[in-house]
C-alpha cells in the first residue's frame, strides 16, 4: 500500500504557523505602540484654549519676539522638576493658575548671559499673580558659577532655580520642544504651552512686554467664559 500523501497537511500546518507568528508579531507591535500612545502627550481639551491664545496673540509676534513659535496643536508641558535657590523641589505643577514664561538657560550659554537683564527687567514689570518668569539654570558643575553671574550683573527680581543634572532640558528636547540654549516656553494657567522659541529675545521690550500682557488678559478672558457657562449650567 502507497504511504498516504501528506504535504497538503504539512502546508496547512505551515500556514497556521506563518499566521500563528504574524498575528504575535502584530499583538507585540500593537502593545508597543499602544504603550507609545500612552506615554505620549494627549491633546486633551484643557488644552484647546492654550491653543485659542496663542492664536490672539500671534499678530504680536513680531520685532523682538518675532521668533516665538505659537502652539498651533494643544500641548501639556511635562510636568519638569528642578530646585529652587533653598535646594527645595519645585515642579511646574507650582504654577498653576498662573501664566509663566518657562527660560532655561546657562553661564556657558552666551546668548542667555545677554537674555538674563531683560528677564529679570520683564518680571520686574509684569510679575504678577497672574505672571511669574521662571528661569531654570541647568549648569552641571560649578553651583555657585550661576549665583555668583546673576550677583555680579545686578539680577534681582527673578528667583532662582537650578537643575544641576539638565533632564529639564533633555526632557523638553525629547519632546522636541527644546534645540538649543536658551530655550522658552511660554505656559498658560492650566500647563499648556502657548509658545516656543529657541534663541533669545528681548523679552522687556516694548515687543515683548505687549506679548506678554496680551497672554495674561487673554487667560483672564478665557477664564472669565468658563466661569459664564459655569453659572449658566
Amino acid at each position: 500500500m502507497p504511504e498516504p500523501n501528506n504535504e497538503p497537511s504539512r502546508k496547512v500546518r505551515r500556514r497556521r504557523l506563518m499566521a500563528t507568528a504574524l498575528g504575535a508579531a502584530v499583538a507585540v507591535l500593537a502593545g508597543v505602540y499602544g504603550i507609545a500612545r500612552l506615554r505620549s502627550n494627549p491633546a486633551d481639551g484643557a488644552c484647546r484654549q492654550a491653543v485659542e491664545t496663542a492664536a490672539r496673540i500671534s499678530p504680536l509676534v513680531h520685532g523682538q519676539v518675532a521668533a516665538l513659535a505659537v502652539a498651533q496643536v494643544p500641548y501639556r508641558v511635562p510636568d519638569l522638576s528642578f530646585n529652587d535657590a533653598h535646594g527645595a523641589r519645585r515642579t511646574l505643577a507650582d504654577w498653576r493658575g498662573r501664566t509663566i514664561l518657562l527660560n532655561l538657560w546657562a553661564t556657558w550659554c552666551v546668548p542667555c548671559r545677554r537674555e538674563m537683564p531683560a528677564l529679570d527687567a520683564l518680571q520686574a514689570e509684569l510679575g504678577s499673580p497672574k505672571f511669574q518668569v521662571v528661569a531654570v539654570n541647568i549648569d552641571t558643575r560649578d553651583p555657585q558659577k550661576p549665583l555668583a553671574f546673576l550677583k555680579q550683573i545686578g539680577v534681582t527680581h527673578l528667583h532662582y532655580y537650578s537643575d544641576d543634572s539638565a533632564q529639564v532640558f533633555e526632557t523638553l528636547r525629547t519632546a522636541g520642544k527644546a534645540f538649543g540654549m536658551p530655550t522658552t516656553l511660554l505656559v498658560g494657567p492650566r500647563g499648556c504651552e502657548i509658545g516656543d522659541m529657541a534663541g533669545p529675545a528681548e523679552w522687556s521690550s516694548d515687543d515683548g512686554t505687549k506679548l506678554v500682557r496680551a497672554t495674561i488678559a487673554a487667560q483672564d478672558q478665557t477664564q472669565d467664559k468658563t466661569q459664564d457657562k459655569t453659572v449658566t449650567r
